[in-house]
């Protein structure tokens, strides 16, 4: 029969499964982990610290997703990667953002210089599920992109590569850009515009 201790860890484990490993501590304090015990914990080795408030299992193996689920969890679940980091993400264009770009919610008022936030309120159509992150769909991520500083250079070829990997089609492009900012609509026009001329 399982102690509670054995419990307790079973529950913690399960929370860090979904998570790459990685929880936190209001999350270990639900569980029923102390604060005394999660220094302890971390003391003895059992919990890896990561930053204030956030710990890691440590036989949990790195995985390129890391990075998102570690400041998806920063942000308190309210983060959505997206922008440039989103771009990568989905294998759009070549750009490799040096800090991590999240969508957050009007009112999130946390800072990190790892991280650069948009604020914004994204609907469920506009995100997309991971396990222990969320991103922004293709076709989001492309608005976002095109209403920012990026490059024409950048914007067009993240418009082709998603059309050619089939992530989108110009349809939904050309109504995504009714609705979009100005400055993105413009952008995304011109870059499917400069690829009809170039078949």
């Amino acid at each position: 029969m399982p102690t509670p201790r054995q419990d307790l860890r079973r529950a913690l484990h399960a929370v860090a499964f979904q998570q790459a490993g990685y929880f936190t501590a209001a999350q270990a304090l639900e569980i029923g982990y102390s604060y005394q015990a999660q220094k302890y914990h971390v003391d003895a080795g059992n919990w890896l610290r990561v930053d204030r408030a956030l710990f890691r299992l440590p036989e949990w193996p790195a995985d390129a997703d890391d990075l998102y689920v570690r400041w998806t969890l920063w942000s308190d679940g309210r983060g959505v990667v997206s922008y440039e980091s989103a771009l990568s993400v989905h294998g759009l264009s070549d750009v490799d953002p040096v800090r991590l770009h999240l969508t957050v919610p009007p009112g999130f008022g946390a800072v990190d210089d790892m991280v650069v936030t948009h604020v914004a309120v994204l609907s469920d159509e506009d995100r997309e599920g991971r396990r222990g992150w969320a991103v922004t769909t293709p076709v989001r991520t492309l608005v976002d992109a095109a209403a920012s500083e990026l490059s024409h250079e950048h914007v067009d070829r993240a418009v082709a590569d998603a059309l050619r990997l089939g992530l989108t089609t110009r349809r939904r492009l050309v109504r995504a850009s009714a609705d979009a900012p100005d400055r993105a609509a413009l952008r995304l026009e011109r870059a499917l515009a400069r690829l009809a001329a170039d078949e």
